[in-house]
């Protein structure tokens, strides 16, 4: 509620425009000698000079990250960890969204076994793209004491099978290790993100990461960037807490200086404040923002 008022304060400062309840079906690019965009919305067609696609990353649940994954329930899927019967978890994927859940279903009494590719409850990592968030590793390690978590690092799942009346949870190594489990497994696997509406206008890596110049901008589209958790400039990931603050006056003053508008001094401020991050030499092993 907060943050809900701050917003609203922001919007009534500035006076900007905003149009609620619009829901953006597809963009393409008008013309490439003109430049600009064709917006197609649910209130009609629209046209814009530039735009920052800052769509956000949690609408799409990724629902099939390997075979077996549509007998799981993805975590958006749950309202509240007190509806789930049984006493025996197994949840896939290890970052803030599946330590949470480990979190609540221990303190209701509940087993749970977790499984990641990687650790990132180790804390070995400052960066909190890269590790859970302090908060989140506080509340895991407190958890733990009660002996109900048991952390799987470094194991990638193969499949989930369903025999009879039980969910078996088999990994991806020489043994094909099994968990088995009555209750469905929860996927705790992420989000495809919202660039998924405008994939073709974007440059993609070998590793699924989307590509961008230097402002954060398209490399097939000019005028279009994005503001959100999928900016990464190798091997730097653009976290949830500051990284993204520290974006967003690099994109207003590149469009700026292509309007012509001189905006020196308002990005002196960022600059003052520490809110302009162009130099990303800070961001490689510790996060100093």
């Amino acid at each position: 509620r907060q943050f809900a008022r701050y917003l609203q304060a922001v919007v009534e400062e500035f006076e900007i425009p905003v149009d609620e309840g619009v829901d953006v079906s597809r963009l393409s690019i008008r013309s490439r000698r003109a430049g600009g965009f064709n917006v197609e919305t649910s209130r009609g067609p629209m046209t814009a000079r530039v735009v920052v696609w800052a769509a956000g990353e949690f609408q799409y649940p990724r629902l099939d990250p390997f075979p077996g994954a549509n007998l799981c329930r993805h975590n958006s899927r749950v309202t509240s960890w007190r509806e789930l019967d049984g006493n025996d978890f197994l949840i896939v994927g290890g970052y803030e969204s599946g330590a949470d859940a480990a979190i609540h279903l221990s303190r209701l009494g509940k087993r749970v076994r977790v499984f990641d590719t990687g650790e990132p409850w180790d804390g070995r990592n400052a960066d909190p793209s890269r590790t859970l968030s302090p908060y989140t590793l506080d509340r895991l390690n407190r958890a733990m004491r009660s002996g109900r978590i048991e952390l799987y690092g470094n194991v990638t799942v193969d499949r989930v099978e369903q025999r009879d009346d039980h969910y078996r949870l088999i990994l991806k190594d020489a043994e094909e290790t099994t968990f088995v489990s009555a209750i469905p497994p929860v996927l705790c696997t992420g989000f495809a993100g919202s660039l998924s509406l405008v994939r073709d206008l974007f440059e993609w890596n070998d590793e699924g990461g989307v590509v961008l110049s230097d402002r954060d901008e398209s490399t097939l589209a000019r005028g279009l960037f994005v503001a959100g958790p999928l900016v990464r400039h190798d091997p730097v990931i653009l976290c949830f807490i500051y990284k993204f603050r520290q974006r967003f006056a690099v994109i207003a003053e590149t469009i700026c200086d292509r309007l012509g508008i001189d905006c020196a001094l308002d990005i002196d401020k960022y600059r003052e404040q520490r809110m302009f991050l162009d130099d990303l030499d800070c961001c490689q092993d510790v996060c100093a923002c």
